[in-house]
């Protein structure tokens, strides 16, 4: 393990790059000097896949496991011609707000002045120079960049060997709102200790003006990375998984970072960290005092204090910048709407839950929304590795039976007949209880052989919203003609509550309302937009209203493949061959390899028909192990019944064997009849064992005896 030669660095370097500053292995320490040093940048994709030498733990990657990103060289980063542009320049007093210091009749604009409007006082310079050093301690090499509350200097740390380090002062230093900030900001930076968080390390005053001392985060930001073009959706949703663990730890401190952009997070390294902390403020603070960017900060905060919910906006608007090619979060001075299709169903659910008008409709948390989030990441993970990234959920437990997995009886033409919405009903995925439920533990322990038994049971219980809802779920998946009065009651106790909806969608199949299960599991999806549930859920109901289901489907399926029913699903649209893909440890995989082989034959023509086809079909029903041999024979005389139409019109290659017999009409005539009689010896009725020695008496070789 190599540590990184830069001065102050604690970080070590991996795949020839630090994992902390990003700075190439054989880049040199930066070094004071009269004038900036610039260097070129290392040309190195951030969107190509890598191969990080690590396996991935758990669900699915990390932000560690994309290509470093090389710092810049800092004193390369340093400003020429510090400016703030005239199109930035507006008057500080929230009263007025109004353009300042803009250019007229071919004057150019004053960086210092007067507002014409209410006379207020605005400045616009930088207050440090070149080699100004502030505090006895930091040298100044220049300005690296303004923003909304100051402008940040480059410095050189000269009691520890010149390392680097940003100084922020004020952009507007009349401003005493600006002021407030800064100061707020400087309080809150010395307690935050979070990886993805710039940190504080000191607080300076110089000329009767106060500076943040902050380390230097010598990467670029996710602005810059856009101006390249839109990011793939992947590595844009790991950002976003980085940046809502900042938030949640804000969120759990009483905090909201109110002003989130692309400008304001840096990627260095293998890292990703916020930066321009100055309009952190308390939940809950006056309206009208967060500051916020257009585009970006959620409608209500003109007239609402600002909020999780506000944040947790800022993270949707912001991940839209970064993906979505060609939008732009802000027109005419207005923030513009989201196109109606994202770039990808789940992202878009996403965002439109997290930017929902109503903040009673948005994600409440900043971990709810990471769990969404990570759930989206690995629909979208799946598509690009061709590999499913399964992972257990939260809210829902796990598939109870698969459903539509056995072969349709009495048409030879069809292998799986049509869904039934009342068996799916009572087979879909359960809620998980909430476990903090004063019932948590009994309902736990509740055992039943029907529905009926466990209504009786709950009965006896204290009634706790758990208990409410898993006798709504039990009277819905049972048809119960109380069960709207059930749900009506739990919708005005837990306004809200997905649960309610989805108990709705499972009535709805219940009672064979198709299209009604359609929209409540639609506006499930809507709710939990990275769960695999709600999308089983609403293909079931698309299928059983007739309506295209494949999509969502072959979504499951392809993120997770304990959603044996998804699979199955698949094949009831045509894709059988999905059904190889169920694993062996299945308890499914017999039923599937079944399907498998009496899909060869089960067609309205043969025609397209191989001997191979034949031949592959039988021996994969010899060799399932675990198939019951009376459930073997009997689709083995089904395939060679089907053997005998094709010969009728085809001929098969010499010597060629079906099910052990040659691929001859006398051959599999005898094969027939031996499969029959053998059958017949074992039937359970007299009608039966009657009925199989006459086929097997009609598909005998004629002889002369």
């Amino acid at each position: 393990m190599t540590r990184c030669a830069q001065p102050g660095c604690t970080g070590t370097i991996e795949e020839g790059y630090c994992d902390l500053c990003g700075t190439a292995e054989s880049s040199p320490p930066p070094a004071l000097a009269s004038a900036p040093v610039v260097t070129q940048p290392v040309s190195r994709s951030v969107s190509s896949p890598v191969s990080s030498g690590r396996s991935r733990a758990g669900v699915l990657a990390t932000i560690a496991d994309l290509p470093a990103v090389p710092a810049r060289d800092p004193a390369g980063a340093v400003m020429s011609n510090p400016e703030v542009p005239e199109d930035k320049r507006y008057c500080a007093n929230p009263a007025c707000g109004q353009k300042v210091g803009r250019s007229r009749q071919g004057r150019p604009g004053l960086t210092d002045g007067f507002c014409p409007h209410c006379r207020t006082a605005f400045s616009f310079t930088p207050k440090l120079d070149k080699d100004d050093l502030v505090a006895g301690q930091y040298r100044v090499l220049g300005c690296l960049a303004h923003g909304g509350l100051g402008w940040i200097y480059l410095a050189a740390d000269e009691n520890l060997d010149g390392m680097w380090v940003v100084l922020k002062g004020l952009l507007n230093t009349n401003d005493a709102e600006a002021l407030a900030a800064a100061e707020a900001e400087r309080k809150f930076l010395t307690t935050v200790d979070h990886p993805n968080i710039v940190k504080i390390l000191n607080f300076q005053r110089s000329a009767g003006l106060g500076y943040i001392v902050m380390e230097y985060v010598g990467g670029q930001s996710l602005h810059e990375l856009r101006r390249q073009g839109p990011l793939p959706l992947r590595e844009a949703l790991l950002y976003g998984r980085e940046i809502l663990q900042a938030f949640g730890y804000l969120h759990e401190h009483g905090l909201v970072y109110c002003d989130l952009k692309p400008a304001n997070v840096i990627r260095v390294g293998k890292r990703l960290k916020l930066i321009d902390l100055g309009a952190v403020q308390p939940v809950g603070s006056p309206p009208g005092t967060s500051w916020a960017t257009v585009g970006y900060h959620a409608p209500e905060l003109e007239t609402h204090s600002s909020s999780v919910t506000s944040d947790l906006y800022t993270v949707a608007r912001t991940l839209a910048v970064l993906a979505i090619p060609g939008f732009s979060p802000a027109a005419n001075g207005r923030a513009a709407p989201l196109p109606e299709d994202c770039g990808h169903p789940s992202f878009t659910r996403l965002l439109r839950k997290a930017t929902a008008t109503d903040p009673a409709d948005r994600f409440q948390s900043a971990w709810e929304m990471e769990e969404q989030l990570v759930g989206v990441l690995r629909e979208v993970s799946a598509v690009e590795d061709g590999v499913p990234y399964p992972a257990p959920s939260t809210l829902f437990g796990p598939e109870r039976t698969a459903v539509g997995t056995a072969l349709w009886e009495g048409d030879d033409q069809v292998v799986f007949g049509r869904l039934d919405p009342e068996t799916v009903a009572d087979k879909l995925p359960v809620p998980l209880v909430d476990p903090a439920d004063p019932a948590a533990g009994a309902l736990a322990g509740l055992l039943g052989r029907d529905g009926k038994e466990l209504i009786d049971q709950l009965a006896t219980m204290t009634p706790t919203p758990e208990t409410k809802l898993m006798r709504a779920r039990l009277l819905a998946e049972g048809g119960a003609a109380e069960t709207p009065i059930a749900l009506n009651e739990l919708s005005r106790e837990l306004p809200g509550d997905w649960r309610v909806t989805w108990y709705r969608g499972v009535l709805a199949l219940a009672t064979r309302q198709a299209d009604l299960a359609v929209s409540m599991f639609d506006l499930c999806l809507s709710e939990l937009p990275g769960e695999q549930a709600p999308k089983l859920a609403l293909a079931y109901a698309l299928e059983c209203a007739g309506k295209q289901a494949a999509p969502w489907y072959e979504s499951v399926w392809r993120t997770d493949h304990s959603y044996v029913s998804a699979a199955f699903g698949l094949a009831r649209t045509g894709k059988m061959g999905v059904l190889d893909q169920v694993p062996p440890t299945s308890s499914y995989r017999v039923a599937a390899q079944v399907a498998l082989a009496a899909s060869v034959v089960r067609r309205p023509d043969l025609s397209g028909l191989a001997a191979a086809d034949l031949v592959g079909a039988t021996g994969r029903l010899a060799n399932l192990a675990d198939l019951d041999p009376r459930r073997r024979d009997l689709l083995t005389a089904e395939l060679l019944g089907h053997a005998l139409v094709w010969l009728a019109t085809n001929s098969p290659p010499p010597d060629l064997k079906l099910a052990d017999a040659p691929f001859t009409e006398p051959g599999l005539r005898r094969r027939l009849e031996s499969i029959f009689r053998k059958l017949a010896v074992a039937a359970e009725t007299r009608q039966e064992r009657h009925a199989l020695i006459d086929q097997a008496n009609a598909v005998r070789p004629r002889t002369w005896l």
